[in-house]
């Protein structure tokens, strides 16, 4: 990353990300008064716009090459760590040590066709889109990291549409595109409808007769926010 953007998320940068949630805070207060015309998304990040498991794969693999390792088309559970810690305890750790390293975040690739899908949907009419997304506990480098991957994918004034939350039950929305399968947190009936978007460890599940699927961002997205809006 250069120096200049460097400069922008870190020291007086502070300032600026601070005012970019009061600026959020404002939008989504103007969205919700707008009698329900306008559409609010929200997108998660990881395993929906940033290749987060090919990314935890290939780097895993690297570090420790002499151990066992669970390939994408064997990936069962959300939970990476778990399904390694079943395979053999002590990787579950090894796992986990993975995605708190330096550069784990803002090394990942974008998933095809995410960013482009997601620029396009901001320009539409009526629609309010935020990246949405969790960043994990152990936070040395993980929410700098966000952010700077969505400068790096989007611009740096798509900043203003990253919302970092920990309980995305909170967040209030009218669609949530997401790879986890139960997004579980403090409102037991968020405001949005959750969207699952088809990875590696949940193309097996079966959805209820309620649910629905975004299979991949070449899937025709724009129908699912079509038939919100009616």
């Amino acid at each position: 990353m250069s120096v200049s953007a460097t400069t922008r998320l870190l020291g007086t940068g502070r300032t600026r990300i601070l005012d970019s949630f009061k600026r959020i805070s404002v939008n989504m207060s103007s969205s919700s008064a707008s009698c329900g015309k306008r559409l609010r998304v929200l997108v998660d990040m990881d395993g929906v716009l940033a290749d987060f498991e090919g990314g935890f794969l290939e780097k895993y693999r690297t570090r420790y090459p002499e151990e066992p390792y669970i390939s994408m088309d064997d990936r069962r559970g959300f939970w990476v760590s778990a399904q390694y810690g079943k395979l053999r305890s002590d990787l579950y750790e090894k796992a986990i040590s993975i995605w708190e390293s330096k550069d784990f975040f803002i090394e990942l690739e974008p998933l095809p066709g995410g960013v482009a899908a997601v620029k396009e949907m901001a320009k539409m009419d009526n629609t309010d889109v935020f990246i949405c997304t969790s960043p994990i506990k152990h936070y040395k480098y993980c929410p700098y990291e966000k952010y700077s991957w969505v400068e790096k994918h989007f611009g740096y004034d798509f900043l203003e549409q990253v919302i970092l939350t920990r309980d995305k039950t909170l967040v209030s929305g009218d669609l949530l595109i997401d790879d986890k399968p139960d997004i579980l947190g403090v409102e037991s009936k968020p405001d949005w409808e959750h969207i699952l978007f088809t990875a590696c460890h949940n193309k097996h599940l079966t959805l209820g007769p309620s649910q629905r699927r975004l299979q991949s961002w070449s899937d025709d997205w724009k129908a699912i926010l079509d038939s919100k809006r009616h």
